[in-house]
Parts: C-alpha cells; structure tokens; sequence
C-alpha cells in the first residue's frame, strides 16, 4: 500500500505566461490532496471521500471528459501502468478556484502509480508525467506551473521550457489570505480563447519580424522588448494580449531580484506586494480575466491592509490570493473582504510519500 499527498497552489507571479514558456513563480499551500492505493485486481477502482464517486475502469480505457474518473484514466495513461490499483482520493483543495485541484490530484495519482509499479521517481519525473496526463491525455491547454508548482511545493520559480528547471525562493515572511469569489471557472475555456489570440499575434509577428518559431509556446518574447513599434502595428486585442505577455515578464524579474536581493524582510514584502498588484491590473486591463467581484475582493484586500493581491490561476471566477504582513492583518482582509468563502493559508511542501 501506498499514501502520498500533494499540495494546492497559489499562482503567484507570472500568470499566464507558463503555456508561452516563460518561468513562473508557484507558492504551494497547506490545502493538499492524499490519495491511498493498493494493487488491484481486474479493474481499478477509485473512489472519492469528498463526493462518494466510486470510479470503475479498465487499465488503457481512455477519458470521455474531465471528471474525476477521467482523471484517474489519464494517469493510468501517462504512467503507462500495466496494473489496476485501488484508491481512495481525498481532497482539501476548493474545484474551479485557481487553486490547482486537478494538478494535485494527478501528482497524488502518478507518484503512486510509480511506486506501486516499483520505481522511485524523482519530483520532475512525477510533474512531468501529470503534466502529460493533464495536456496531452485529457486535452487541457495547460502549461507547467501547476504540476511542478504541486510537485515541488515551497515557493517555487519555474521555468517551463524542457529541460524544465525548478528554483526554489524563500519569501521572508507575511500571511497568504485566499478570497474566494464564489464564481467557478474553466481553465479549459479560459486558456483555449487566449491561446488563439496569441497564436494569431505570433503568426504576424513571425512575418514582419523574420523570427523562426512553431507558435506562441517557442516563440522569442524577449526579443519584442527592442521591437515595441511593430507590437503598436498589431490589431486589438492581440496588441493587448502581447503587451501583457511583456510586461508581466518584465515585472516577474524585478520581484524574483527583490527575493533574491539583500533587502530587508519587511520591505521584500512591501515590494513583492507591490507587484502582486501591479499584475493582476495587467490580467484585468490588458488580458481581460478578471470579473468586477474579483476586482472587487483585491480593492477591498488592499484597503484592509494587504502589501498586495491578484487574481489567482486561470481567472474570470476563482480565487484572489493577497499578502498580508501578519495573522491580524490577514482576519481583517477576511472580514472586510466579504467573499463567500476564503482560507488563511501557510506555504506548504510538495509531494510526500506516508501518512
């Protein structure tokens, strides 16, 4: 028998901006999912304590859709397991809120199909192969943050281009508070519509630019930081869409150096904050996926006390994540905040094996 957990994250800096190849900050979170399985016999048989689903499939049945049972298809999948086993899924982490259920959920997934099929995988083994099992197997327009983000825990800089590489940062201190906006939503749908309007700005770019790239995923956005006059020539909203991908970028760097600098604790976080803001302004003003009650919550974050908020994964619905300097700060952005449901959390480990 084995029993593993992974954590839920928090999509801390550079939104959006994994699924271009470009390196994202994950903060992992004290909201984990624990999966337990055991060799099965003829089928796999899955179940889950939170909703009571019982999952019955064939070890290579492929998914049908995205439900749980799809899920644990995909990483039967993406492992390549020869075995059924039998599960019981657990979860803490909230569904549709930016917080990386479904990554958690594969990494839990994975890592034990791995051990039950007598390898002793390494973390990038385990992202990668729920990476595999969340894009390529159930067709979802991800990138890499919220596999490796889980995988590894902490706080994490990632950059997602193969050979992937994982940097761990330490951030000195503050209280994550995560708001909730009561609004569900579709990383699938969301990603898809923006993805299309990237690919069509790099189709454009290629041509008056005369780079080499197969699509939005290689192709060389630091090159555009010398080429601002051509991004202008592009139609909205793709210029839009292009000045996002630039200045998140460029606004990621400057807090990764902040982290990494000799600053004081205190104001590390005053700045780091400061960027947290700034970026959700650009998700909201320059890539639209924000919701005027997610805009909402970071207004009302930020009057109660926050350093600073964002919207927190894929957006239009989930979560705002806010930094507030201490535990009283962070009940204050609780109560003024309003959100139907929020959570105080702590940053959190990555995959373990045991109880």
């Amino acid at each position: 028998m084995v029993r593993v957990s992974a954590p839920g994250r928090l999509d801390f800096l550079n939104t959006h901006q994994d699924y271009k190849g470009l390196p994202v900050v994950s903060i992992a979170v004290n909201l984990r999912a624990y999966l337990t399985a055991a060799e099965g016999g003829g089928k796999c048989v899955v179940s889950s304590r939170n909703t009571g689903d019982v999952c019955e499939f064939e070890v290579g049945e492929r998914p049908r859709g995205r439900g749980f049972c799809d899920y644990m298809k995909a990483a039967v999948l993406a492992v390549g397991a020869r075995r059924c086993f039998r599960g019981e899924l657990y979860s803490q982490i909230p569904i549709g809120a930016g917080m990386a259920s479904s990554a958690a959920i594969l990494v839990t997934a994975v890592a034990a199909l791995l051990k039950l099929n007598g390898a002793s995988p390494s973390l990038y083994d385990v992202a990668e192969l729920a990476y595999v099992a969340e894009r390529e197997v159930l067709g979802v327009p991800c990138g890499r943050l919220d596999q490796y983000g889980s995988a590894f825990g902490h706080v994490s800089l990632i950059y997602p281009t193969p050979p992937v590489k994982v940097e761990r940062l330490e951030l000195p201190g503050g209280v994550f508070v995560v708001l909730h906006s009561g609004i569900s939503h579709s990383t699938a749908e969301v990603h898809t519509k923006r993805q299309e309007e990237l690919q069509r700005a790099v189709e454009l770019l290629k041509e008056w630019l005369r780079v080499e790239a197969s699509g939005y995923w290689d192709f060389p956005w630091r090159a555009l930081l010398s080429h601002r006059d051509v991004v202008d020539q592009l139609p909205e909203p793709l210029r839009s869409r292009v000045l996002f991908t630039l200045k998140m970028e460029k606004s990621t760097e400057e807090a990764v150096a902040v982290l990494k600098s000799e600053m004081s604790p205190l104001e590390k976080l005053k700045r780091v904050g400061e960027v947290m803001t700034q970026q959700h302004w650009l998700l909201s003003k320059l890539y639209e996926v924000s919701l005027p009650q997610l805009d909402l919550l970071v207004e009302r974050a930020l009057a109660a006390g926050a350093y600073g908020a964002k919207l927190s994964g894929a957006g239009l619905g989930g979560v705002v994540i806010a930094l507030a300097p201490d535990i009283h700060t962070a009940q204050r952005i609780v109560k003024e905040a309003e959100a139907p449901s929020w959570w105080i959390v702590e940053v959190d480990r990555g995959l373990e094996y045991g109880d």
